[in-house]
């Protein structure tokens, strides 16, 4: 068969995933002798043996185009959707890496594919990993795939709603993605000027935010940006699911257990909508027009920066360097600038949420940016 590694890519998708494909394949290509096999559809693909050998006109101009040639899903290997059913298909995902003869899979993916790629290391797979998230939540790793690029989609979708709120003297909500970090919504925050920027990890109250928007109005402001992760809530919000959490934590496996996660996961639910109450309750609260924008999938799409292609270019070439160096079991990640393998055991199941004192929430603060604290 000749030396073979695979490579899949699961999650969401994000900008830059295909630049770190061609980055993995024609550095596999210089080394000579070696076939990338991607896998298709994420974890998917491997358990039910979608592949493909990638040569050199499927990696041909794609370090520009957004998305992934591979696909991706969120499927787990070990609660994979059979037949109505989830089953573990764990030894399924092991026997098509054996039956390929792999030397080693790459996976490229978020939290959710780091913890399901050491599940395969566990198994006895060679596995290395290529952090990407628009989230920037992905512990040991100073960055991920995607954020730079989503940051700037965020920072000109509030560059335009800038216009239309001063036009109209208007309160503009916008919702940036994050559901429990919030450094995609204080980065776009922070550089489009944002008055107020709401994350998940600092429970805010509306009677703060709608003080803030009055201020600016008795200062003759005639509008102004609010930039809310999704995740965001409010002080009265996150005690509750804390309290939820607690009695989750405590209690022992089986129905008081279960009852407490289904209530938990219909709490986070019902939590989505809370953007779109918080816009409500603001213009209640202040007498000012005020309107909400999702940018939802906007986030994730179009062509990556060139800051993210030549991360998934680095990252890319690097995760081939620690094949040949037999380096498995790590996640290639960019620490103070230069390439770093961390054990994948360091990053599965942890989220980098942004601390208090962070640098980037004392500088918007130093600017009078409100939190809502």
């Amino acid at each position: 068969m000749g030396r073979r590694i695979g490579i899949l890519t699961s999650g969401g998708d994000c900008p830059g995933l295909n630049a770190a494909i061609r980055a993995v394949g024609k550095a596999v290509r210089e080394e000579g002798g070696i076939t990338l096999v991607g896998f298709r559809d994420g974890f998917r693909g491997l358990v039910f043996d979608k592949s493909e050998d990638l040569d050199a006109m499927s990696l041909s101009g794609i370090i520009s185009i957004g998305g992934t040639i591979l696909g991706t899903s969120r499927d787990k290997p070990h609660r994979m959707p059979v037949g109505g059913k989830e089953l573990d298909m764990c030894e399924a995902a092991a026997e098509n890496y054996r039956k390929h003869g792999l030397e080693a899979i790459v996976c490229i993916g978020g939290g959710g594919t780091q913890k399901n790629a050491l599940k395969l290391k566990k198994m006895g797979l060679n596995v290395v990993t290529i952090p990407k998230t628009i989230d920037n939540d992905i512990p040991c790793t100073d960055t991920s795939i995607g954020f730079d690029t989503a940051l700037g989609v965020c920072t000109d979708a509030i560059d335009r709603l800038h216009s239309t709120a001063m036009s109209h003297q208007r309160i503009i909500v916008v919702e940036i993605m994050g559901h429990r970090a919030g450094w995609l919504a204080l980065a776009a925050g922070m550089a489009g000027g944002a008055d107020v920027i709401l994350i998940p990890e600092i429970p805010y109250t509306p009677e703060r935010i709608a003080e803030a928007v009055k201020k600016r109005k008795l200062n003759g402001k005639r509008f102004s940006i609010v930039a809310v992760a999704e995740g965001a809530m409010s002080l009265e919000d996150a005690a509750k699911i804390r309290k939820l959490a607690e009695r989750k934590d405590k209690s022992e496996p089986g129905e008081e257990r279960g009852k407490l996660a289904g209530s938990l996961s219909a709490f986070h639910k019902a939590h989505a909508e809370n953007t779109l109450r918080l816009t409500n309750l603001l213009e209640n609260m202040t007498g000012i027009e005020t309107r909400l924008t999702i940018l939802g999938h906007l986030q994730r799409g179009g062509s990556p920066s060139g800051a993210d292609r030549l991360l998934a270019t680095r990252l890319g070439t690097a995760c081939v360097e620690a094949v040949e160096k037999r380096r498995f079991g790590v996640m290639i990640a960019v620490k103070a600038g230069e390439i770093a393998h961390v054990p994948i055991e360091d990053v599965a199941g942890e989220k980098k949420l942004v601390p208090g004192d962070h640098e980037w929430i004392q500088s918007a603060r130093s600017l009078g940016t409100s939190f809502g604290d």
